[in-house]
């Protein structure tokens, strides 16, 4: 279980090597950097863990909390004249959100059959 959780993780970060360099993003921005991080964290605790892994969370409530985030970011980049709306930072918003939940789901599954 434990080769499953770093081969997700290495596939994910081949993956965000090539969707970056598809969409032309330098994902060593302090910006973009932020960005990702943002959606890598909230995709992972709040759709991995509490949505898929644990059902603590309802999915469409889930979807909300994360777009609230999503908005909150691209809000205080409004107010500091940060042009980042683009399309191609949505497709890599959605890449973030949805590898940190395939990592949340697999490492709390790997915790959980650890134990």
């Amino acid at each position: 279980m434990k080769i499953l959780s770093i081969s997700v993780f290495l596939t994910g970060l081949i993956g965000l090597y090539f969707v970056d360099s598809a969409l032309k993003q330098n994902i060593f921005t302090e910006e973009l950097f932020v960005h990702s991080l943002i959606r890598f964290v909230s995709g992972f605790v709040i759709l991995g863990i509490g949505v898929f892994y644990s059902h603590a969370i309802r999915f469409k409530s889930s979807i909300y909390i994360v777009l609230a985030l999503v908005l909150a970011d691209d809000l205080l980049d409004y107010v500091r004249h940060v042009d980042s709306f683009s399309p191609e930072l949505m497709l890599h918003s959605i890449y973030m959100l949805l590898w940190g939940a395939l990592m949340g789901f697999v490492v709390m599954r790997q915790l959980k059959n650890n134990q």
